[in-house]
């Protein structure tokens, strides 16, 4: 500002404004930077930057005939985020290949920042594809890496459901790949219910797309097993589904995945984090869900051996029921009380026998013995004619000597008692001798 215009603005009655702060950090409400040296100082810093190499994928290319300079968007390999990349045509023509969209590129650029329209931009002066060779060695190191963390681990991967409610299918639109699906799981099961997300499967909107449909899907409770479903292609056309992003996001899914992409030489990284790896999508869908016309097969199987080993257990415990009705016992209950009434008699008639041989044994003894003692009595001496005498006071008189003449005595007989007197003569004659 000059001193005439301060003296003029002075006049008007207007104060003076201060300085502009000197940094950054200076800056207060009532002391701000003007844009225009916000954008001279960034302008300054972006100045002292170094020419760098950076890789980016082509998103967008406009050409003008005639114009020696070309402009074209570059965009994260990985993320939503671009820059706009001036280049000379002349480095353009350089290329073995023609630059086109969705290419995989390295640039060599200068940062350059806009002070009138605050933009930043690249200045490239040379740009360089990225070859197959490059882009194999990237993803098998990258495959290294995820490998190390875990996520192709066997003991990650979830079983798949025996009939899913609703399958997920994510696919290109009107794909030859969701008919395959689709046609193929229907016609081994007709009821398969399928909830479907059409989106980009290569370019530049491929990774972001799959991932947003693969989040939706994953987070409803009614789907039970996801899909992921393109043709075959090229490793270019492949690459989205070798993003280290949706590699993770597939491997961390609650849902159990199907990776179908390409065909069966096709390896891309969501086949390793899936849980099952399909070579086709015709293959995924025989693994989905089941064939109902084997699951009747195997059912019918299952009923008739389940009727043949009814039927021959029935068979077995018939026999067995009828080996058990036929014995004696079960054929005529009676039979056991007969048998036992048989013992009883027997062993009564037994017992009587044992008893009237022991009573006959005893019978003999005591007429024996009865024989011993009337031998042994005094009685039988008696009955062979002797006789017992007796003084009255019952004393046995064993001498003549032992009573006197005109005693009374008693003489015992075998046929009783009687009265005598002791006299001096014998009245007994003995009978003469035979001649």
């Amino acid at each position: 500002m000059t001193e005439t215009s301060s003296a003029q603005e002075a006049g008007d009655g207007d104060a003076p404004r201060p300085a502009p702060a000197a940094t950054a950090a200076q800056t207060t409400a009532e002391n701000p930077w003007p844009l225009r040296q916000l954008s001279v100082k960034v302008g300054e810093y972006v100045a002292r930057m170094s020419p760098l190499w950076v890789e980016g994928e082509i998103v967008q290319l406009n050409r003008r005939p005639g114009a020696g300079l070309s402009f074209m968007t570059l965009r994260d390999i990985d993320v939503d985020m671009s820059f706009s990349v001036p280049i000379r045509e002349h480095v353009l023509r350089a290329l073995p290949i023609e630059p086109v969209a969705g290419a995989r590129v390295v640039v060599h650029a200068k940062p350059t920042f806009w002070t009138k329209r605050g933009s930043l931009q690249l200045e490239a002066d040379d740009i360089r594809p990225v070859g197959l060779g490059e882009l194999l060695a990237r993803l098998e190191q990258l495959k290294r890496v995820l490998s190390a963390e875990g996520l192709f681990a066997a003991a990650r991967k979830q079983p798949l459901p025996f009939l899913p409610r609703v399958v997920g299918l994510i696919c290109g639109r009107e794909s030859a790949a969701e008919r395959d699906v689709v046609v193929n799981a229907r016609r081994r099961w007709p009821a398969v219910e399928f909830e479907i997300r059409e989106v980009a499967v290569q370019g530049v909107k491929a990774v972001r797309e799959v991932s947003a449909a693969l989040k939706e899907l994953d987070g409803r409770d009614d789907v039970d097993v996801i899909i992921i479903s393109r043709g075959g292609g090229s490793l270019e056309d492949l690459l989205p589904f070798s993003d280290e992003q949706l590699t993770r996001l597939v491997a961390a899914a609650k849902t159990p995945i199907v990776s179908a992409i390409g065909h069966e030489v096709d390896t891309p990284l969501i086949d390793l984090a899936a849980d099952v790896r399909a070579s086709t999508p015709t293959d995924a869908a025989k693994r989905v869900v089941p064939d109902i016309q084997a699951e009747l097969d195997q059912l019918d199987l299952g009923r008739t051996r389940l009727r043949s080993a009814i039927r021959a257990r029935l068979e077995r415990e018939q026999s067995a029921l009828d080996a058990m009705r036929s014995r004696p016992v079960l054929e005529n209950p009676a039979t056991i009380l007969s048998g036992r009434a048989d013992e009883i008699r027997s062993r009564i008639a037994l017992a009587r026998t044992l008893v009237g041989a022991r009573l006959d044994r005893a019978a003999d003894e005591i007429d024996h013995l009865g024989r011993q003692v009337r031998s042994l009595s005094p009685l039988a001496t008696l009955e062979r004619g002797y006789a017992v005498v007796q003084s009255p006071d019952g004393t046995i008189v064993r001498s003549p000597d032992a009573t006197a003449v005109g005693d009374p005595l008693s003489v015992r007989v075998a046929g009783g008692r009687f009265g005598v007197e002791h006299v001096d003569t014998d009245p007994y004659t003995p009978p003469a001798p035979p001649t």
